[in-house]
């Protein structure tokens, strides 16, 4: 592989649209397949090849997926790997079940290809000014070449070991960001019983041993708590299935921390996400 690999991108939603940004601006050369005409136009503009399947991306060095569910993965990336050549890299930025990943890496191994895991913390501003957090799981020279490809909008990358850490360590994160998310809101319901404003006692917890990156993320929405709440558990309610899910599967004890991050004025426990929150969704 060269030293500036050929990078292939599916995924281009309001996550993956400034990670492809940032690898054009890195001087990659990116090739991206996007349902949408008006990304594809904005992502041409700027210098990426387009796409008109997925399946052309395999002739990529990297492929890089950004999709938001599973089923959404299974569908979309064992026909890229399949056609990938050996050597190349197939990375996942999606926050799923460790086992989805695995059962790429089985496929992918047959025809020579390595599979790593991705997932991020942060949003699409972190990425425009390169500072995405990404947890690499995987094995051998592919972390290696992952590595390098996030590099362009990551400036945290963290290698958690084999395929499935990686994605183990961003449920737990994002498991445990919901409980800190429902305590706060929780603290902040009781602010104004106890004549304290929202804002005061934000700037307390910005200072003091009770805060935590949820209230940060609270705090700079500049958003009332109640306003800045109603759009997280479309997000939240995806991870902490998942969890639930991985748990089971690997017949792992977590119900403490899943009752904690069931426990505030957020319902994180509500059913399926519908098309419209998929399609709005950050990835």
């Amino acid at each position: 592989m060269s030293d500036s690999p050929r990078i292939g991108f599916v995924g281009t939603g309001l996550i993956g649209e400034p990670m492809v940004e940032r690898l054009l601006a890195d001087g990659c050369s990116t090739t991206v397949y996007a349902r949408r005409p008006e990304v594809r136009e904005r992502l041409g503009a700027l210098g990426a090849i387009t796409a008109t399947t997925p399946e052309q991306l395999a002739a990529a060095d990297v492929v890089v997926a950004c999709l938001f569910t599973d089923d959404q993965v299974l569908e979309v990336c064992p026909p890229i790997i399949e056609k990938m050549r050996p050597g190349s890299v197939f990375l996942s930025h999606t926050t799923g079940s460790p086992s989805t990943v695995r059962r790429l890496g089985a496929l992918a191994a047959d025809v020579g290809v390595s599979v790593v895991e991705a997932p991020f913390s942060g949003n699409p501003a972190a990425i425009r000014r390169g500072q995405l957090t990404v947890m690499l799981g995987g094995e051998g020279t592919g972390v290696d070449i992952a590595a390098h490809t996030v590099s362009a909008y990551a400036c945290n990358i963290i290698r958690t070991g084999g395929l499935g850490t990686a994605l183990a360590a961003k449920l737990l994160n994002n498991a445990l960001f919901a409980a800190f998310s429902q305590i706060t809101l929780s603290a902040l319901q009781s602010a104004e019983t106890l004549g304290l404003t929202e804002e005061k006692l934000l700037e307390v917890l910005a200072a003091c041993s009770g805060g935590s990156t949820a209230a940060t993320y609270i705090t700079a929405s500049g958003q009332p708590a109640v306003t800045y709440s109603e759009r997280l558990p479309r997000y939240l309610r995806k991870d902490l299935d998942t969890v639930r899910t991985v748990a089971s599967e690997l017949n792992v004890e977590i119900n403490a921390l899943l009752t904690a991050a069931e426990l505030g004025p957020m319902n994180l426990v509500d059913d399926r996400l519908s098309t419209e929150q998929l399609e709005s969704s950050p990835t």
